[in-house]
């Protein structure tokens, strides 16, 4: 699920200009003025925005360049990126890390298009999100959510090493109103573990 988060980032911090994070087939980097066709196409479909908890349905150009310019931001212990395919370049989905609040847990969330699903492509994007967070930041566990009815979603959690913790309740601007999510955690040392057992893809 997207989210937002506030403050400024001294520019000595790695987060200040996020690197591009490689999976096997798609790519993590900047979203780029040149991407607003793809997203505003891919962004505007009711299935993708119902399963956020942030995204505006219908989407528009103004939303599409409102995301570009806050992924532009520097923010503490925050990150978005397009998700690209590697072969093409083409922009087909989203993920991006962040804090709720001050105190509060570093918090991850992506999409993939529509035309695009069911390819796996989601997994490796997530597998390459953690990966630049733990990298790239001091956070010591990452959580994440998904809604009780979008199973394929909580398969690419648990692919990825997370790890169920309870349920909630959630507003979902995409959804209309209040809905009911699980939610998932990984730390650290999971990561850590996983990437030395090499079952973390």
């Amino acid at each position: 699920m997207v989210v937002e988060s506030d403050g400024l980032l001294d520019e000595s911090c790695p987060v200040a200009a996020p690197v591009p994070q490689d999976a096997v087939r798609v790519r993590l980097d900047m979203p780029r003025v040149d991407d607003i066709a793809d997203l505003v196409s891919l962004a505007n479909n009711r299935q993708v925005a119902a399963n956020l908890a942030i995204m505006p349905y219908p989407f528009t150009l103004a939303h599409a360049k409102a995301w570009i310019s806050m992924a532009e931001t520097p923010r503490p212990e925050t990150a978005s990126f397009a998700i690209r395919l590697k072969t093409t370049g083409r922009l087909i989905g989203a993920a991006r890390y962040a804090r709720f609040e001050d105190d509060g847990p570093v918090h991850v969330g992506y999409w993939v298009g529509e035309p695009f699903w069911g390819n796996g492509y989601a997994t490796e994007a997530l597998h390459a999100l953690v990966d630049h967070a733990f990298t790239y930041t001091a956070v010591d566990e990452l959580t994440a959510a998904c809604r009780v009815t979008n199973p394929a979603s909580r398969r690419v959690l648990i692919k990825s090493g997370f790890q169920y913790r309870d349920q909630s309740m959630i507003h979902s601007v995409g959804a209309g109103g209040t809905v009911p999510i699980e939610r998932y955690a990984i730390d650290r040392t999971v990561w850590a573990s996983l990437k030395a057992w090499g079952t973390g893809s």
